[in-house]
C-alpha cells in the first residue's frame, strides 16, 4: 500500500513538473523541468517494477536514466553553442 501511495505522489509531482516545463519563463527552466520529469519517470518505473513484482523494470529505468542524462547534456550543448559538431577550440574561434 505504501508503494502505491508513493507512486501517486510521484505522478502528482510529475504533473507539477510538466506544468513548469510548459509555463517556464526561460529555456533553462524548461530544460531543468524536462530533466526532472525524466528523473521522476525513472522513480516511477522503479516503483511500478516493485509493485508488480517485475525486476526487469529496473533495467528499463536504468536505461532511461542514461538516455535522460545524455539528452539533457546534448540539449544544453546545442543551445549554448548552436551546433552539435566541432571541437571546443572551433567554438572559441582558436583554430
Amino acid at each position: 500500500m505504501m508503494f502505491v501511495v508513493a507512486s501517486i505522489a510521484v505522478l502528482v509531482s510529475m504533473a507539477l513538473v510538466l506544468a513548469r516545463a510548459i509555463l517556464g519563463p526561460t529555456l533553462y527552466d524548461r530544460v531543468l523541468a524536462g530533466n526532472s520529469f525524466g528523473t521522476k519517470t525513472v522513480l516511477l518505473l522503479g516503483l511500478m517494477g516493485y509493485v508488480t513484482g517485475r525486476p526487469d523494470f529496473l533495467d528499463i529505468a536504468l536505461l532511461y536514466a542514461l538516455i535522460n542524462f545524455t539528452g539533457t547534456i546534448a540539449i544544453l550543448k546545442f543551445f549554448r553553442y548552436r551546433t552539435m559538431a566541432g571541437s571546443m577550440d572551433d567554438m572559441r574561434g582558436q583554430s
